[in-house]
């Protein structure tokens, strides 16, 4: 019996490949030239769908620093100022997209008193106490648990920062698909709220990234730990973001970026 190719497998492909450069470019600044007539850099990405090739497009986003600390881990450098490197690297290959969304989340609900005023804040584009703060603790707290992953060797941070991005973007990504908008306006609003079928297949694939950065060199345990305790730290921002606003803004998203790539390396160092 002859049969009838699928017209629409031969697309799905080059569809797949458009969607991970969209979200390269969505969450980062790497120049990425077009790679053909499926990949648009100038159309608006197709968020809501594409999202869920968001872990392998972390990936992309994480190798410059990942090269970095596996190379600065091997001079004579101390393993503090290496991983600040690499870290600094990776503010640059994201233009610190996130670290903004945690500064302007700890101003909006540690300043705010009313949901309005809490919104307010945050949508302001100067720092504040709370901000520089928790900037400051957050970049402090990376950087020792990347200067931590160095000690054990140089594979193990560069594996290790590689899949604290892929599963701090998947976090982040639930965050933003199970919380209702608080701010329609925003930029969470407008790019479309990522469908059920996009969300579960970036878990899906998030998980089977980080699974095959646990077989070596950090393990099953430590990876299934930093995994869990990840997750745990998005979901409770989730709930206090849910309690001080009603739901999620562009600045929850990347402050749960933030707070779960520190709860997955914390997950990763803790024995």
């Amino acid at each position: 019996m002859h049969h009838v190719s699928d017209p629409v497998r031969p697309e799905l492909l080059p569809r797949l490949i458009g969607e991970t450069l969209a979200m390269v470019r969505f969450y980062s600044r790497l120049p990425l030239p077009a790679l053909g007539a499926f990949d648009d850099p100038a159309a608006p990405p197709p968020f809501a769908a594409a999202c869920r090739m968001l872990p392998l497009a972390a990936v992309i986003i994480a190798l410059p620093a990942a090269a970095a600390i596996a190379c600065l881990g091997l001079t004579v450098l101390p393993p503090l100022a290496a991983a600040g490197l690499a870290v600094a690297v990776l503010a640059a290959t994201t233009g610190a997209l996130h670290e903004d969304g945690l500064a302007d989340v700890a101003d909006g609900f540690g300043g705010g008193r009313t949901r309005e005023k809490k919104l307010e804040i945050m949508k302001d584009s100067r720092v504040g106490a709370y901000g520089v703060i928790a900037l400051m603790l957050a970049i402090l707290v990376r950087t020792s648990l990347y200067a931590a992953l160095l000690g054990r060797s140089p594979a193990t941070a560069a594996v290790g920062l590689v899949a604290a991005a892929v599963a701090s973007r998947v976090a982040s990504l639930v965050v933003f698909a199970v919380l209702p908008t608080a701010r329609p306006d925003g930029v969470a609003g407008r790019v479309g709220r990522p469908t059920p079928a996009a969300t579960a297949t970036a878990i899906v694939v998030g998980l089977v990234v980080v699974a095959l950065c646990g077989w070596a060199p950090l393990g099953p345990g430590h990876a299934a730990a930093a995994t869990a305790i990840s997750a745990i730290v998005a979901l409770a921002l989730a709930r206090l973001a849910t309690a001080q606003i009603g739901g999620q803004t562009g600045d929850v998203i990347g402050a749960a970026q933030q707070l779960a790539e520190l709860g997955f390396l914390t997950g990763l160092t803790l024995w």
